[in-house]
């Protein structure tokens, strides 16, 4: 089977391969999942307006990303249950990103340790939420920093988890099952029963300021759907802003990232960088973000999906998205990632 061809049935690979309630939780968006099914489809609605008679000998689809260069315009989104889907977890993507001089984003409720993670050479950020009491989140930030963490991204999106409604016929959920080894095995012992351990629901833009200056590092806001919330983070110290749904397993009918990119890029210009994730599925995709404004895209399920087959399965992914990604910048005319900014067109109007 061509690459480009196994890269479209990852899914459905992950389907057959892994437990229902497991795969559920991994395609489950919040309630009735409109959002979530809306990610795909929703970059199909834009179309790419392609330049000709432009020399694409040489094509350069590395990119920028906080000061240093990585050799792909994408990376892996944070994500927790890696080490349900395949026992070597964060590892097997750390070393695959790292093969391809990428980015990978840890979740905070990783089921490896930050350290082991770092070891591997991997360029990695540590995602965040931050608790009512922020104090408790400071053993974490400092353990991620002490590894090697480059950037903290701090997820905004969720004052409180979104519903979700079971899928499988016998409403199994895959929390009732996960060994408690394999996930949250950074957060100190007893966090959870510790007052103020919940989500924090006063978040604010002085939470920028807090975590730069606890952690030293750059600070990306990652839940961002509006114009004017991505100024203010910016505003408030935001060392760029990431385009996000979560992977439409929040607030369902929120918009589909496609679909806002542009207005956040347009109102930050040059002032921050940009990122953007959610139904990323081809290098098309990856292109179409890049000519809407976005600096890097992240991919959230599709890694997931090829994590199933362990280190081998991650490569195999980004080699071929990689693949995708150059094609489709020649195809534009577009020598690297900067030259495809702004090559969209008009939308197609809707047939009634």
């Amino acid at each position: 089977m061509d690459d480009a061809r196994w890269l479209a049935g990852l899914e459905e690979q992950a389907a057959q391969r892994l437990p229902a309630a497991l795969f559920d939780y991994l395609v489950q968006g919040a309630r009735d999942g409109e959002t979530a099914a809306a990610a795909v489809g929703a970059w199909s609605s834009h179309r790419l307006l392609p330049r000709v008679l432009r020399d694409v000998t040489s094509v350069d689809a590395s990119t920028v990303v906080l000061g240093r260069r990585t050799s792909v315009p994408f990376g892996v989104a944070p994500s927790t249950l890696q080490r349900a889907v395949h026992p070597d977890g964060e590892l097997a993507m750390a070393r695959a990103v790292a093969d391809a001089d990428g980015l990978m984003v840890v979740s905070s409720n990783a089921g490896t340790r930050f350290a082991d993670i770092g070891a591997t050479g991997v360029r990695w950020w540590v995602q965040c939420y931050l608790p009512s009491d922020r104090s408790l989140a400071v053993p974490l930030l400092r353990r991620a920093v002490e590894a090697g963490a480059d950037a903290v991204v701090l997820t905004v999106d969720t004052p409180v988890v979104g519903t979700k409604y079971p899928r499988t016929p016998d409403g199994a959920v895959v929390w009732d099952s996960v060994d408690p080894e394999i996930v949250r095995v950074n957060f100190e012992p007893g966090y959870d029963d510790a007052p103020g351990s919940g989500k924090a629901l006063d978040l604010g833009p002085r939470d920028i300021e807090w975590l730069a200056t606890t952690t030293g590092l750059p600070v990306v806001v990652k839940g961002v759907l509006r114009a004017d919330d991505a100024t203010r983070a910016v505003e408030a110290g935001a060392a760029a802003v990431w385009v996000s749904n979560h992977g439409g397993r929040q607030l369902d009918r929120a918009v589909p990232t496609a679909a806002v990119l542009e207005s956040v890029a347009t109102a930050l210009s040059s002032q921050a960088q940009v990122y953007v994730d959610g139904g990323v599925r081809t290098g098309i995709d990856v292109v179409t973000a890049l000519a809407l404004g976005a600096d890097h895209v992240f991919l959230g399920r599709l890694p997931l999906y090829a994590l199933v087959e362990g280190t081998g399965g991650v490569a195999r992914m980004l080699r071929e998205m990689a693949a995708q990604t150059v094609d489709a910048l020649r195809l534009c005319g577009a020598i690297d990632v900067r030259d495809a900014r702004g090559l969209t067109g008009p939308v197609p109007a809707t047939t009634p």
